[in-house]
């Protein structure tokens, strides 16, 4: 392994046993960084269909590009089992090892070409014996959780559970540098994220409320919202921590949409963590996320995250029926 750093973070601000892995996140980080930012120089379409992960779901040329990177970056860094959106079960890569990372390599994909923001997503857990059983419990237990966006700056984004952690990639040495963090998630917003084409699917709750925030002034809320979609989680999360807001990917009626649609264990748990660290909230809908156990590796899950205020709105409105 390379003894050059990747990652500069102040003194005692990232737990030892997670130093290593943390660096080799980086350092794949910043390679990942380049090879978006050339795109179609490097050869190839980054964006090209080359399969399809366990769920079904297209991978795309990228997406086990940066699988493969994540995962041979990894052995020698004290972690026992890689649980990979892409892979169909857990890899071992230390047998010794006293961790767990769960991972999303490239979120977002459906970006890739149309220079929009992407990112990769991570948890870091205390390994269990078993490789599933690692990953199969609260998200309250993770000891690290966080994302790299890749845009306009790339930035790390992480909390080892005492507040939230920012770095941002200079391209001058391709070394993820320490800035200030942004101020706590602010508890009243105006704007709201959600995809709107699937309205007529959606719970009759989240209906309602989605409504109501069309209303504007006139309407129960008593004010205008603005609404925002990306498309990519990793943005979504990085403008709520940069001005608050509140995100919603609910259950809707269509065929693997039941449940939701995003990960417990490589998106949501991470993200949820982060998010209470700044000051907001992550739920369900109905019930706070990280103190949901994920029955299978893939499970998926409802996603509501942001300003507490509207989190809790929405919670509401589910309690309403």
């Amino acid at each position: 392994m390379t003894t050059t750093p990747s990652l500069i973070a102040p003194a005692g601000s990232i737990p030892e046993a997670l130093v290593a892995p943390m660096q080799a996140l980086a350092r794949v980080s910043a390679d990942l960084a380049l090879t978006i930012a050339r795109g179609p120089l490097g050869g190839g379409s980054l964006a090209a269909e080359v399969g399809n992960n366990s769920d079904g779901d297209n991978q795309k040329a990228l997406d086990v590009m940066a699988d493969e990177a994540f995962a041979a970056a990894l052995p020698g860094t004290g972690v026992r089992w890689y649980a990979s959106e892409e892979q169909d079960d857990v890899v071992e890569i230390d047998a010794d090892g006293t961790l767990g990372l769960a991972i999303d390599p490239l979120d977002g994909s459906s970006n890739i070409d149309v220079n929009v923001s992407i990112g990769t997503i991570f948890s870091i857990r205390t390994a269990q014996a078993g490789g599933a059983e690692t990953f199969l419990r609260p998200g309250r237990e993770q000891l690290a959780g966080g994302y790299v966006v890749y845009g306009p700056m790339t930035a790390l984004v992480v909390t080892f559970g005492a507040g939230v952690l920012t770095f941002v990639l200079d391209p001058a040495d391709r070394v993820f540098k320490p800035v200030a963090s942004p101020k706590p998630i602010p508890a009243a917003t105006k704007e709201f994220a959600i995809n709107a084409s699937n309205t007529l699917r959606w719970e009759a709750p989240v209906q309602a409320y989605v409504t109501d925030c069309q209303k504007g002034e006139a309407g129960p809320l008593g004010k205008n919202f603005n609404m925002r979609w990306v498309a990519s989680l990793v943005a979504e999360t990085h403008r709520i921590l940069s001005r608050g807001g509140v995100f919603l990917y609910p259950s809707d009626s269509r065929k693997g949409y039941e449940a939701g649609r995003l990960r417990m264990v490589y998106e949501c748990a991470p993200i949820a963590f982060l998010i209470e660290q700044a000051g907001g909230r992550a739920t369900t809908g109905r019930l706070a996320l990280l103190d949901q156990v994920p029955d299978k590796l893939h499970a998926r899950t409802p996603l509501v995250f942001g300003s507490t205020e509207e989190v809790d709105r929405i919670t509401a409105y589910h309690q309403a029926g």
